[in-house]
């Protein structure tokens, strides 16, 4: 797997500030993507232990939230293994930080047992899965977390309990000098 950046203090791939892993790779192409470069799986640098401990320790600060896994297509299945030797260590070192990811693929795919043998698994290991692909067509930027209205929020833990898509319940936002607040 190759990376195509690092982002060690992002504010708008999920709440809080996060550590935001953008992986090379991506079949969809999907029309005017923000990130086209990262289309192709050999863009970037090579994914090595150095880079998972990079990760791990850019996650270790009170203020970071959590990780957030975008591309490219973290769900290609080229990319599935190593993300998630990489999610397994996060767990374990950090339990109580989130990890969102953004995938083109729906929440239905990524269960049909289509998209990769490894697929199940690594959706086992989020929190939050923002899917869907990007349609231009359906581009609206007073969305939270999301660059089309197709494109849905879910609570993995509560969508694999259900077996169907279960959309996050209000999306929290930190503002300036006024905690934590939530939209609906």
């Amino acid at each position: 797997m190759n990376v195509a950046t690092i982002k060690k203090n992002d504010i708008a791939n999920g709440v809080g500030v996060r550590v935001s892993l953008f992986v090379s790779g991506c079949r969809h192409r999907c029309k005017n993507c923000f990130n086209r470069e990262a289309w192709d799986f050999d863009y970037g640098t090579p994914y090595t232990d150095k880079t998972q401990q990079e990760i791990l320790n850019a996650c270790d600060h009170s203020y970071v939230a959590g990780l957030s896994l975008l591309g490219g297509e973290p769900f290609e299945p080229e990319n599935q293994k190593t993300l998630i030797g990489l999610l397994r260590a996060f767990r374990k070192q950090y339990p109580d930080k989130t990890v969102w990811c953004y995938s083109g693929f729906t929440f239905e795919e990524l269960i049909s047992g289509t998209v990769g043998d490894h697929a199940a698994e690594l959706l086992s290991l989020l929190d939050v899965l923002v899917d869907g692909r990007f349609v231009q067509e359906l581009k609206d930027v007073s969305l939270l977390f999301r660059g089309s209205s197709n494109q849905r929020v879910l609570d993995v833990p509560r969508s694999l309990a259900d077996r169907e898509a279960v959309l996050l319940e209000g999306v929290w936002k930190r503002t300036m000098g006024s905690g934590d607040i939530m939209e609906d």
